[in-house]
């Protein structure tokens, strides 16, 4: 005989709790109960009312069903579908073989390394092969892992794209990085020399209405210009067009007789004429969008400034939040602490965040977040949330296992 049929604690256990739930619902409005793992395996990860251990009841969508419909719910050491105990297991069914990589499908079946661009996981029982970054698998063949970056004539943006004329090779479009097309967008130029790139013809210093084709700032025999806050430059893919330089901007209209009189690096005209900075917010240099902008909104501060006459620059930080610059510039929490935590900036102070299915329940930062909430009996799904010891009751995905409870002897149906 088993252990069930000689254990009359069991039974009686569950005929009191049986008396005590069914006096409950007499009077309380039934609900539904917890998903399976998987449809009809009998096997549930319980909610808050099956996590305790205790027998549990669901009802049907009928508010009137008679006590002989009632199903119990008891511990159960039975690992849902997808799940197992391998020989080098630490808690009960603590293995999902449809993820883990170590155990792909089977105990001891090891998915391979990664490799250039590459990475396995297992995904539903079986290890598959994902490309990183911009790398791509061309071939098909799993050895050489992810063999191609996609910048070339052969393989322009994605396997097999192939560009065909030579007029439009692949080429990285600008302002999008690490993306490349056959040609330029927008009726760009493809200009080869020195380093490759699209050009737009119409308005390049240095590729004007062609590559190479730089204009002479001077004017090349044209009149002078009136001062330095303008030169000549390319308009329209023509030179010999005049241009504010850098950092001065022509407010009034009138370029040829006192050139462009504004500068645009103020708070009053910040990148732009008549564009003023909020209260509070100063004119910078952003050196990603190479233009001046007022900086910084509310609640960020400006890092990694400094000045040059009255070009000044600097990025927006949250100081409270941002892990490389936590409650003050340059104060870098390190990106991870173990394989079990991270670090993070909270409120201005670096801290240790634990990864999901980990928790520090003993607060000795020493040995990081230590307890498995994921698969740990004695802490399921948080620090302390215990299930059936007794009974061997396993934890997974932080919850605790239930089956239908054999009716006659306060056991699981098994």
């Amino acid at each position: 005989m088993t252990q069930k049929d000689t254990d009359p604690r069991r039974g009686l256990r569950a005929r009191l709790l049986t008396i005590v739930t069914m006096l409950t619902m007499a009077v309380v409005t039934p609900t539904v109960a917890a998903s399976c793992a998987q449809e009809g395996s009998g096997v549930f990860l319980g909610d808050d009312r099956l996590d305790s251990g205790s027998p549990s009841f669901v009802s049907t969508e009928d508010a009137q069903v008679d006590a002989e419909t009632m199903i119990s719910y008891c511990p159960s050491s039975a690992c849902p579908a997808g799940f197992t105990t391998c020989p080098d297991s630490r808690y009960p069914c603590d293995v999902s073989l449809e993820t883990d990589r170590d155990n792909c499908g089977a105990c001891g079946s090891v998915c391979p390394s990664d490799g250039l661009g590459n990475l396995y996981t297992c995904a539903k029982g079986r290890c598959v092969q994902k490309c990183q970054g911009a790398y791509r698998d061309c071939d098909g063949i799993v050895d050489n892992g992810c063999e191609i970056l996609p910048h070339t004539n052969d393989h322009c943006g994605e396997c097999d794209v192939q560009c065909a004329d030579p007029a439009k090779p692949c080429v990285a479009q600008p302002g999008v990085k690490g993306i490349y097309a056959c040609g330029c967008p927008n009726d760009g130029l493809y200009c080869p020399r020195n380093s490759p790139q699209c050009v737009n013809p119409q308005n390049d210093d240095h590729n004007c209405g062609g590559c190479g084709v730089g204009c002479d700032p001077m004017g090349d025999g044209l009149p002078p210009p009136v001062n330095d806050t303008v030169s000549y430059g390319c308009s329209k893919g023509e030179c010999g067009h005049l241009k504010c330089t850098f950092g001065n901007g022509n407010c009034d209209g009138d370029i040829e007789s006192n050139g462009c009189e504004t500068r645009i690096t103020t708070s009053k005209n910040c990148g732009g004429c008549g564009v003023v900075c909020p209260s509070g917010q100063d004119c910078r240099f952003d050196a990603t969008h190479q233009a001046f902008e007022c900086k910084c909104p509310p609640g960020q501060t400006l890092c990694g400034g400094g000045c040059d006459g009255d070009v000044c620059w600097g990025e927006c930080k949250d100081l409270a939040s941002d892990s490389l610059n936590c409650g003050g510039c340059g104060i870098t929490c390190s990106g991870r602490f173990d394989t079990k935590s991270i670090a993070s900036c909270s409120y201005g102070s670096c801290t240790r965040v634990c990864l999901p299915g980990w928790a520090d329940c003993n607060g000795n930062t020493a040995d990081s977040c230590e307890v498995n909430t994921d698969s740990d009996p004695q802490n399921c799904g948080g620090c302390g949330i215990t299930c059936d010891a007794l009974l061997g009751q396993a934890c997974v995905l932080g919850r605790c296992v239930v089956e239908p409870c054999d009716k006659d002897a306060g056991g699981p149906t098994r």
